[in-house]
């Protein structure tokens, strides 16, 4: 495991070496832009994964309340990087053309990242953990007869992280309708992950998971190297990020507009890809690993970081750029992003709900997720006319998830309610003691 973890650690920081050595001799834009988004970009990718192992390996040391809350926070931190980017840039530029545009693309980046998670994450790892070989060896894969009926079991201690991610995609729904993400988003999405963590930290529900490769070699060092290992992490990855986000975001912003391809697309499909890569290979070398149920869990809970905290915290940086509370604009077409990737999310759930997913309800999560965005590009390049404008294709896409979904809770009513009731129940133990003790006063 030595060899390994070192070589994977190294290989990590090899991706980032490039960038480190054109930002250090101030060469960072002596390049063409193609050169400078893909060093840039690789050192997002080498330092996402640094960060990653390094807030897995703090599980460790730090206490559980401090690590549950603030490891939400680094688990979301490199999409987060290119989201503050153009919020700021939003509130430094407030009322320009230039500002507009940086509040469209803060949407665009949190909205392609969030659809990126399920219609690539979700889909793609419980089709790879059904077909792989060795997958009748998973207690986690269900074999069935028929075609496309093999499955992926989910662990049912999941199901509160599904609840309140229902929750805060129920929510979604309403924030297009002010015409920006709001102080009331903000309390909301924000309260809801607050309430997650506060549920989980009394009832003592276990969040975390047995750690593999890198984080077990790491956590092996005794506790002054471990400590300093994880800081060196901390700030190598931050520095790494922080510096090389900028010229990547606009960077691709330049490189689509040179090939015809407005910015919103880039940095909505392309720059998630650096962001959440790492995490996606990591849940692969678990599934791999017949692990699938703990990456199954970690890409449930990421979803959930981000389709709260990620949102909910981009009016703060907006409002602190512009010098005064303000609510982060969008434009109508952003409306319908967040719309369609609330109806993706809602659909998603729907096929979870009986903690579960086929073979082909994963095939029909990509191919709707693959879909739509392939009618988007081809539309933008005019290869494809439709009587319906990119607004309407966003909403009919969200009435044809909408639909999916009702009828698939409809359906399952049986394991909706079971599932509400699990975590129910699961609050509900939470705040027993209390109560007890309460009781007992009295």
């Amino acid at each position: 495991m030595r060899r390994q973890a070192l070589g994977a650690v190294a290989g990590a920081v090899a991706l980032t070496a490039p960038w480190t050595v054109l930002w250090a001799t101030g060469n960072a834009h002596a390049f063409s832009t193609l050169a400078t988004v893909a060093v840039s970009g690789l050192s997002v990718l080498g330092a996402s994964f640094l960060l990653a192992w390094g807030a897995e390996t703090a599980e460790k040391d730090v206490p559980r309340a401090f690590a549950i809350a603030v490891l939400a926070v680094l688990a979301v931190a490199p999409e987060y990087a290119v989201d503050a980017l153009y919020a700021w840039n939003a509130g430094q530029f407030a009322g320009t053309p230039r500002g507009i545009e940086a509040g469209n693309l803060a949407v665009a980046n949190m909205t392609g990242a969030n659809r990126i998670l399920i219609g690539i994450g979700w889909a793609g790892i419980a089709l790879f953990t059904v077909l792989r070989n060795g997958s009748e060896d998973d207690p986690a894969v269900k074999q069935r007869p028929g075609m496309f009926r093999n499955a992926v079991s989910l662990d049912r201690d999941i199901g509160l992280d599904m609840v309140f991610l229902l929750l805060a995609t129920l929510w979604a729904f309403i924030v297009p309708i002010n015409g920006g993400i709001d102080i009331l988003d903000m309390i909301v999405l924000v309260g809801l992950y607050v309430a997650y963590i506060v549920i989980i930290l009394r009832g003592d529900v276990e969040a975390g998971e047995e750690h593999v490769g890198v984080p077990a070699y790491l956590q092996s060092f005794s506790r002054p190297y471990r400590i300093a290992t994880v800081l060196l992490l901390f700030v190598y990855s931050g520095v790494m990020i922080f510096t090389a986000v900028e010229p990547f975001a606009h960077g691709l912003e330049s490189l689509g507009q040179n090939i015809g391809i407005p910015s919103f697309f880039m940095i909505q499909w392309i720059a998630p890809l650096a962001s959440e890569s790492p995490e996606l290979i990591v849940v692969v070398y678990l599934v791999n690993k017949a692990r699938s149920t703990a990456g199954f869990n970690a890409l449930i809970s990421s979803k959930l970081n981000q389709w709260t905290l990620l949102i909910g915290t981009l009016v703060v940086v907006y409002s602190i750029a512009l010098g005064q509370y303000g609510a982060l604009p969008f434009d109508e077409k952003q409306m319908g992003e967040i719309w369609l990737t609330a109806g993706q999310s809602f659909f998603a759930l729907a096929l979870l709900v009986n903690f579960e997913i086929s073979i082909r309800e994963a095939l029909v999560l990509l191919f709707l997720f693959l879909t739509q965005v392939l009618s988007e590009f081809l539309l933008i390049r005019r290869l494809l006319e439709l009587p319906i404008s990119d607004y309407e294709l966003l909403l009919v896409f969200t009435g044809v998830y909408l639909v999916l979904g009702i009828g698939l809770f409809v359906a399952r009513r049986k394991a909706a309610a079971r599932l509400l009731r699990q975590a129910g129940g699961t609050v509900s133990e939470a705040f027993s003691d209390d109560t007890g003790q309460t009781g007992g006063a009295d």
